[in-house]
């Protein structure tokens, strides 16, 4: 079986193949840290969560960064809404953002570089680009001239010339109008870092494409965000990033999630529907909305509403219901059939078929609940063997986990109390143990013991009075 995935660049699903053998490098476009995470960032991020267990299941060593975007006009807006240090009010959003992601499980990026530890490598890359022919210098700082660029407009396939004649941005500095900022020159006094062009601030495109360049190299297999950034900013990524390098294929493949919608329309704080992922989980469990999310193809739009969390959450507990009655069968199975593992064994085959398949979760948790009735049915009959049930119990734990659920856990743990776990695993990768040790400590207090393995903790016991 080949994986293939959907390209934006080519509008086609493709076969994978790394640009490393047995290696694939990752760039997930980040949060502009304003404001609190919300569940429509956290679509985009559990969709790709799943991509990336999935890649890392098929035996890819997998080097993912997601960069932090902590210096913009929508901080320094906000900051001054709220009388605050920008840098400050920046730093402790990208705090609250990542304490979120570790609450949603998922996957830790290898780094989150941001942009104010980055300035010297984004002058440099603007230099460059000055160099060989690609940008300018005007009075309030320094543009890319996508005339120099002629293949602009390949991601989102937009034509220039139309792109020219509807773009209403009037800038007698710009040579043309779809011309963008490298760097923007600020007043004293406000927010900005010296450059040769004049004190200022980076554009937001260049900062992505220095970035990726400085973790992962001049080409990547994977760039992935949500369908409102292919243009400009994906676009934009290609034309500085190619301009850099010589035209060297920057991305391999382009993967864009769609919108979280709520009643049908997109969330966003213009329109007032966001929910912030510590809100939500204070009430739901992150693993529902996992299940949720993963219901929906990665590229399609997803809506909104309480009640399919409801829903997700009677199926996640009967997922977990199910591990329990497989977990307690297999240590007490007497008999000596092996359909379980049969089943198991066409499981697994049936979910590698489906991820295959431009990650095609929906399709790939159809098949494991389709395969839960059966070794259901199975378990009340009796009469399978403690070998086969176990091999059936080992498989449903490893494809559960490339989809980002642990049920080994006995004990049922609150959204928060989940939340303290997943912080703690953090904390133990980190080796900060002076925090490991007083979550550990918080959770025993809440009755609730752990057991810590290789590859995390988890709940095995609550302790009652």
């Amino acid at each position: 079986m080949t994986l293939r995935v959907y390209n934006t660049l080519s509008r086609s699903v493709e076969d994978f193949k790394t640009i490393r053998d047995g290696e694939v490098r990752v760039y997930i476009c980040g949060l502009t840290v304003y404001d609190h995470m919300h569940i429509g960032h956290a679509r985009t991020y559990l969709a790709f969560d799943s991509i990336l267990r999935y890649l890392k299941y098929r035996g890819y060593n997998v080097k993912y960064i997601q960069n932090v975007t902590d210096v913009d006009d929508k901080i320094i807006k906000r900051a001054k809404e709220r009388d605050m240090d920008p840098l400050k009010m920046s730093a402790d959003f990208a705090v609250h953002a990542q304490e979120d992601q570790a609450r949603l499980g998922l996957v830790k990026p290898d780094h989150y570089p941001k942009v104010t530890e980055n300035i010297g490598g984004i002058i440099a890359a603007v230099k460059a680009l000055i160099d060989n022919g690609h940008a300018y210098v005007t009075e309030n700082g320094v543009y890319f001239d996508v005339s120099k660029f002629p293949d602009y407009g390949r991601l989102s396939h937009q034509d220039t010339e139309q792109l020219n004649q509807h773009r209403i941005e009037p800038n007698p500095q710009k040579r043309t109008p779809l011309d963008f900022s490298l760097w923007k020159r600020v007043k004293e006094g406000e927010l900005g870092f010296e450059s040769p062009w004049g004190f200022g601030r980076p554009g937001w495109h260049i900062e992505c494409s220095v970035m990726s360049r400085r973790h992962l190299g001049d080409q990547i297999d994977i760039h992935g965000g949500a369908l409102d950034l292919i243009f400009p900013h994906h676009e934009n990524e290609i034309a500085q990033s190619e301009a850099l390098t010589g035209k060297k294929p920057f991305v391999r493949y382009w993967l864009h999630t769609g919108f979280l919608n709520s009643s049908g329309e997109k969330m966003s704080k213009s329109l007032g529907n966001i929910v912030a992922v510590r809100e939500f989980l204070k009430t739901n469990s992150a693993e529902a909305f996992r299940l949720f999310i993963l219901q929906t193809h990665y590229r399609s739009p997803v809506d909104y509403s309480p009640q399919q969390i409801v829903n997700a959450n009677k199926a996640v507990e009967r997922l977990r219901n199910f591990r329990g009655e497989l977990a307690a069968a297999a240590g007490k199975a007497t008999g000596k059939g092996s359909e379980a593992q049969k089943i198991a064994s066409g499981l697994e085959e049936q979910f590698i078929e489906c991820m295959d398949e431009d990650f095609n979760t929906p399709k790939a948790v159809a098949v494991v609940f389709d395969a839960v009735k059966g070794l259901n049915a199975l378990i009340v009959g009796g009469g399978e063997s403690g070998v086969s049930l176990k091999k059936a119990l080992e498989v449903f734990d490893r494809l559960l986990g490339v989809l980002g659920f642990d049920f080994t856990s006995s004990v049922k743990l609150s959204a928060q109390e989940q939340a303290l776990v997943v912080e703690r695993n953090r904390c133990r990768k980190e080796k900060n143990w002076a925090e490991s040790d007083r979550i550990r400590d918080e959770l025993l207090k809440r009755g609730i013991k752990l057991k810590d393995k290789a590859d995390g903790s988890t709940a095995v016991e609550r302790v009652i009075g």
